[in-house]
């Protein structure tokens, strides 16, 4: 009966590097159906990978990293207990899941968006200076 209740359950790192191929493709503005498209798969296809119900293979994740324009290993960054998330011991950094939690989030997304469609350095600059006097005056 044990085995039965594991099999429902995704795998985390199933769940994870899904959640990350959610998070690239939600950053390029792409819908399932076009990755799924550009694969040749369906959409539901897509939306088990990000879920974590199916396993994403080797080959058909290279395949998504070449579409999405990323490196495979960019699925597998701050993966949970992996030493490479920054080789913090058994630290965690509980700014990473924030951060990742706020740029999969609608306004997380239309920020970033928006942000890397300036094109002058300077005010990209200015508008983080500006943030982060908004965020201090709200602090204190």
């Amino acid at each position: 009966m044990a085995d039965k209740d594991n099999k429902k359950k995704p795998n985390p790192t199933d769940m994870h590097v899904g959640s990350r191929i959610r998070l690239r493709r939600n950053m390029l503005g792409m819908s399932q159906e076009k990755l799924g498209e550009n694969l040749g798969i369906t959409f539901q296809q897509i939306q088990k990978y990000e879920k974590g119900t199916n396993r994403v293979g080797a080959s058909r994740l290279q395949a998504i990293a070449n579409i999405l324009g990323v490196p495979p290993a960019f699925f597998f960054e701050d993966l949970p207990g992996s030493e490479t998330a920054g080789n913090r011991g058994f630290a965690e950094d509980p700014s990473a899941a924030f951060a990742l939690d706020f740029c999969t989030s609608a306004e997380g997304l239309q920020l970033n968006r928006a942000f890397v469609r300036i094109a002058d350095l300077k005010v990209r600059r200015r508008i983080i200076e500006l943030v982060k006097s908004l965020a201090s005056d709200e602090v204190g």
